[in-house]
């Protein structure tokens, strides 16, 4: 299986990666080890990084002793155009879950939707930081590390809301790496879905992507999230570019 623009596919797993960094990388052998606490699944796995040459044992080998030495599952997220790992990953009784995509678009070809009722600030302020945290169901500890995260994010950024009966009901973040807008966080709460509030804030950060010289945007979208893979085509998000799942050591029983 070939995968179009090799240059274009790793721009956009650098920004992608690097719009919802790690509290910790490490590099071994051309794999990213990546680790931060708590349940998000791309800052606590094993990453590939463009250009790898390392054994598939060894990776394995490094990726199982560095979280098995912090309590947690070895964990590696494979894209489909580093899935080199997968033979390896079977044979050490690895399962698959999450699969989701890339979804990439030129700036010219995305919506941009225009609403007084959205705010944008270049900072999480304490409104946007607990519907954040209301919307996904976060513990104290993952409260912690999603803060610690928002403060790594390196380049322009912006966090937009979307406020209905006085409080949040729908937001989303976005960061501008690499001339790519990586849109992030999107989040509606259930009891205002299907009011488009969704289109409203991701339509917000395309204009402010824009004014800010972004060249395009991409995005990850799981790929049975029907709902969500419809909104962001009705914004121009329409090309795939890859494909990731993770896979994820089975425990002992």
């Amino acid at each position: 299986m070939t995968f179009g623009d090799d240059d274009l596919n790793w721009r956009v797993e650098q920004a992608c990666r690097e719009g919802w960094p790690a509290a910790v990388e490490v590099v071994t052998d051309g794999w990213l080890l990546r680790r931060s606490g708590g349940r998000i699944r791309r800052t606590n796995s094993a990453n590939p990084l463009r250009g790898r040459r390392g054994a598939p044992d060894a990776v394995i080998d490094a990726a199982e002793a560095l979280y098995a030495g912090h309590g947690q599952t070895p964990m590696f997220r494979v894209p489909d155009i580093a899935a080199e790992l997968e033979a390896a990953l079977d044979g050490r009784g690895y399962q698959s879950e999450g699969g989701t995509i890339h979804l990439y678009a030129g700036i010219d070809d995305l919506a941009e939707v225009r609403d007084e009722a959205v705010t944008i600030s270049t900072l999480p302020g304490e409104d946007w930081l607990a519907a954040r945290f209301r919307l996904g169901a976060y513990d104290g500890a993952e409260r912690r590390i999603f803060r610690h995260m928002t403060g790594l994010i390196a380049g322009d950024k912006a966090f937009v809301s979307c406020a209905r009966d006085n409080e949040i009901a729908a937001l989303a973040y976005g960061v501008i790496r690499d001339s790519l807008l990586v849109v992030e966080a999107v989040e509606t709460d259930g009891r205002f879905r299907q009011q488009g509030l969704g289109r409203k804030t991701v339509g917000s950060l395309i204009c402010w992507a824009r004014r800010s010289g972004a060249a395009a945007g991409c995005l990850q979208v799981v790929a049975d999230n029907t709902p969500a893979r419809a909104l962001y085509a009705s914004l121009g998000f329409s090309r795939e570019l890859y494909r990731y799942h993770y896979r994820r050591k089975a425990i002992a029983a």
